[in-house]
């Protein structure tokens, strides 16, 4: 029986100092049929010089090895890149400063070659810090409730499920059914949405045990920016993405339906609460109101609105 194939996309803009741990942990795997694809995604530090710089080191390892370079894009566009040249029997994705567990590759194989019927896998992983990659904090699947489920798509709608690139393994003949043009909705952000999201409407997930990949985190992270400005932009930013990622799903019209009430209805709660912490009155006014055509508003959500307006009520809640 042939060894199967397996495609890792790496998205990296300015990575210089990060690229090679995970180029490294590439190299590294217990398994011997791997295709590394890196698209430069307009990098303006050494990161070609440093990626290149493996090129004899993948072709000793007898691994494929694919260096695309394209103009600044955003991680939607460079995915793109990488999906329009990877020949892998199973397709992953990894951000350029996390990096994979020597195994990880061979366990998700083993699995998805043992279960057909399965689309994609997704293995735990640990949280780190950087400069201090060896210490675990925890694993991303704490707090998340439903792991075991193999049916994800609401999960991941509602933001339930795991959320990390490199956490997933996808079989590509089933991808490229739900992708024929192999290309998702080029935003800047959130590439696992467009990537998963008609994976697990369709076919099953498992959920690996194990953790066998390091998600790392930098003080510098964009998702510590906690400002009212940033919040909002991201619920406008993820909204569009789930809306276009939807309207790429073929699924009944009652199912698109309750998926696009479950996204308003998510981020207009979330708008309202932002609103609610920095009394933009008419950012919550406009979100009670979307909540309300969409009947569901809750009493919390009358006391946000109240909040909202009058900053004497959020000093006495402690906001």
């Amino acid at each position: 029986m042939n060894t199967p194939l397996v495609s890792i996309i790496t998205p990296c803009y300015n990575g210089a100092a990060v690229i090679g741990r995970m180029i490294e942990s590439v190299l590294a795997q217990t398994y011997d049929r791997i295709e590394y694809i890196l698209v430069n995604d307009g990098s303006t530090d050494d990161t070609e010089d440093v990626v290149l710089s493996y090129r004899e080191q993948f072709e000793r390892r007898g691994y494929q090895f694919r260096y695309v370079k394209q103009e600044n894009g955003g991680l939607g566009a460079a995915i793109n890149a990488g999906l329009k040249v990877f020949t892998g029997d199973y397709l992953c994705w990894a951000d350029a400063d996390d990096f994979y567990a020597p195994t990880s590759v061979e366990k998700r194989v083993t699995w998805m070659e043992a279960h057909p019927d399965y689309g994609v896998i997704t293995s735990d992983a640990y949280i780190v810090k950087e400069g201090a990659v060896d210490q675990p904090i925890r694993t991303v699947s704490s707090g998340v409730p439903d792991n075991e489920n193999e049916a994800q798509f609401w999960n991941l709608l509602n933001g339930e499920s795991i959320f990390t690139p490199g956490a997933h393994m996808a079989r590509a003949s089933m991808f490229t059914e739900q992708y024929p043009d192999r290309q998702i909705y080029p935003a800047r952000r959130g590439q696992d949405w467009q990537l998963l999201l008609p994976m697990y409407y369709h076919y099953k997930r498992h959920f690996l045990n194990e953790p066998l990949f390091y998600y790392v985190v930098s003080d510098n992270s964009m998702s510590r920016d906690n400002s009212a400005e940033k919040a909002l932009f991201r619920c406008d930013e993820h909204e569009d993405i789930l809306r276009h990622t939807l309207a790429g799903i073929q699924m009944p019209d009652a199912d698109r339906e309750k998926a696009e009430r479950r996204v308003r209805v998510n981020y207009a709660r979330r708008r309202l609460s932002v609103a609610y912490r920095s009394g933009k009155k008419d950012v919550a006014l406009a979100a009670y109101q979307s909540l309300k055509k969409d009947r569901a508003l809750r009493g919390k959500d009358r006391v946000y609105l109240f909040g909202a307006k009058h900053p004497w009520f959020r000093k006495i809640a402690g906001k």
